[in-house]
């Protein structure tokens, strides 16, 4: 099926071959693929929460805690936490993204959810791989890390972490802040009705997302796959979920808002566009994913900042 926001997308940015967006994709998950989403340890998703807003968040486990018993299906033995804002998903449209940080590989998968008990059931609709383009290579720490000395969103959040580690609130704090300007990586949840939802990743040297004000933030569109499966359903519908990993601690800033393309890049190093996004909610929870990673190498295609 046509997907008209990536088109008109595809369009505005000069993009000859209209037919390179997620029409071009299959259901079918490869074998190759099936194999490589079986050694994974980290499965990013988006969806929407019981609170009907758009959010992105991660499942871990250990490899083989998400399968592919057929070419349609995707079974993870995992569901989101009690203080995740993805936490009771069950039905609906969901977008995944399976990454390997340490190869650079990822591919992402786009379907139908539903639950049993303490798993989730994909049936897919989009299958397909990803370039290696501003992937960060990072390794899983074998040991366990320290825990956590950092309260992540403590100052300026409307509510205490506290002894449960979670707090919400509207607007960013300066650890926020600082979290967001000093990440190298993170991750969106977009949708469109009637197309389905979708997770991608985005990359960058630190200091590559920008935080405008205590509610607005802004991030360079670098040059893709031309495929603009994020920026076409942010075309039809400007919900948007973000989600930031401290890849030390195990923290997680979940975000959403609304996003919208500002097609002025201004002069921000390799930007072929800008993308700003106000938030309406923020959920921070420490300890939010159990893997600790190091960074290795920061990808060679990241512009300046």
């Amino acid at each position: 099926m046509e997907h008209a926001g990536e088109l008109a997308v595809q369009r505005r940015a000069g993009v000859r071959a209209v037919a390179l967006g997620s029409a071009r994709t299959r259901p079918e998950i490869p074998a190759v693929a099936a194999e490589f989403l079986g050694r994974q340890r980290m499965l990013l998703i988006g969806a929407a929460g019981r609170d009907g807003l758009l959010w992105a968040s991660a499942l871990t486990g250990p490899e083989g805690f998400a399968r592919a018993p057929d070419e349609r299906t995707v079974v993870i033995d995992a569901v989101p936490g009690e203080h995740d804002p993805l936490a009771g998903l069950d039905g609906g449209q969901i977008g995944m993204l399976a990454i390997e940080p340490a190869s650079r590989r990822r591919m992402r998968v786009n379907g139908t959810v539903s639950r049993e008990g303490g798993r989730l059931i994909v049936r897919t609709e989009q299958a397909y791989a990803n370039c290696p383009k501003y992937i960060q290579a990072r390794e899983i720490v074998v040991e366990p890390a320290e825990p956590a000395t950092r309260s992540p969103g403590s100052t300026g959040s409307t509510d205490s972490l506290g002894s449960a580690g979670f707090s919400s609130g509207t607007v960013f704090g300066d650890d926020d802040r600082a979290w967001i300007e000093g990440a190298d990586t993170f991750f969106v949840a977009t949708s469109a009705p009637g197309l389905g939802a979708d997770l991608s990743h985005r990359g960058g040297n630190p200091g590559f997302v920008r935080v405008v004000d205590d509610r607005r933030l802004v991030w360079p569109d670098y040059v893709g796959n031309s495929m603009y499966m994020t920026l076409g359903n942010l075309e039809l519908d400007d919900g948007c979920g973000l989600l930031f990993l401290d890849w030390e601690s195990g923290g997680a800033l979940h975000l959403t808002g609304r996003a919208h393309v500002d097609w002025d890049p201004g002069n921000v190093p390799g930007a072929q566009r800008l993308v700003r996004f106000e938030v309406d909610r923020i959920v921070r929870v420490r300890g939010a994913v159990p893997l600790r990673w190091r960074l290795a190498e920061y990808s060679r295609h990241n512009p300046p900042v």
